[in-house]
């Protein structure tokens, strides 16, 4: 049976890349019945039909699986975030941290718009490569940063991901010359970005994919409990093993080596913050529902 991967999902309809050949393919009813959907990055078998139709068989185990955006098998991400406009947002930065290592999947945080702020870009790049993170600069500008990110790119399913105008598709546009992604404006009066891309869809780029996901600004932690959370932030996991409490939520709790490490300065302050108020988002949720 005919092999490929599932490159985008659109109206019901799974699109599967074999070789040169794309696919318009339907689920069989069996996964609705078993409750699974097909994603963008599956590996699938199929049957083929006459017009290159064809309905998904069967689906690989996968080795990611992201719910927003919907996607499996990412094996980096791309956090784009801008420097200005929208300003750079440091707590929704963590969040999307979290969610990444909660997933497994490893983070490259890619600072684009270098060019519209004069200070405060190294201390960003700082802050997060003194983590352990891989970061980049980038302006449309000049080419910085594009031809690392390129080679970041080859022979790997990458997602882009960020709140809305922070150049995602003006960077692929960059990195993928001819793909010609549509791109949006940044209204001037609300200073927030207008959504351009409306699905899910990864790109063939030197033997890899790239996806450009749909422009969101807010994830939830539904799967994630308090005493959990500290383990998705990178800087505090080699501390966690010698609280004195097992299950230490690193808040109030005596002989916690986290908060100890925090007033070393081996934890950014910055950072510590953010857990706080995701600690109060999470309890928050448990309360209402």
């Amino acid at each position: 049976m005919p092999e490929g991967r599932i490159i985008k999902a659109l109206s019901g309809f799974y699109y599967v890349l074999d070789g040169d050949t794309i696919w318009q393919c339907r689920a069989r009813g069996l996964f609705k019945k078993k409750g699974i959907t097909p994603l963008v990055g599956d590996w699938v078998t199929y049957d083929q039909e006459n017009n290159q139709e064809g309905y998904v068989q069967t689906i690989d185990d996968r080795s990611t699986e992201l719910v927003r955006p919907p996607i499996a098998n990412v094996d980096q991400a791309i956090l784009v975030f801008s420097l200005a406009q929208p300003a750079m947002s440091h707590l929704l930065l963590d969040k999307f941290l979290v969610h990444t290592e909660s997933a497994g999947i490893q983070s490259i945080i890619c600072l684009s718009k270098a060019d519209l702020l004069d200070d405060g870009i190294d201390q960003v790049e700082q802050l997060y490569r003194g983590i352990g993170y891989e970061v980049l600069v980038t302006s449309k500008e000049s080419p910085q940063g594009i031809k690392e990110l390129r080679e970041m790119l080859k022979g790997r399913i990458s997602v882009l991901a960020g709140q809305s105008g922070v150049g995602k598709s003006t960077l692929l546009n960059a990195l993928l010359p001819g793909v010609n992604l549509q791109t949006g404006e940044v209204s001037e009066r609300l200073r927030r970005g207008k959504h351009t891309t409306r699905h899910v869809e990864l790109i063939p780029v030197d033997g890899g994919f790239v996806a450009d996901t749909p422009g969101f600004s807010q994830l939830d932690f539904f799967e994630i409990t308090p005493e959990e959370l500290s383990h998705y932030f990178i800087e505090m996991r080699p501390f966690i093993p010698e609280c004195k409490f097992r299950g230490c939520t690193h808040l109030s709790e005596p002989q916690c080596a986290v908060r100890s490490a925090l007033e070393e300065g081996k934890i950014p302050a910055s950072r510590y913050e953010s857990y706080k108020q995701f600690i109060e988002e999470i309890k928050d949720k448990k309360r209402r529902y």
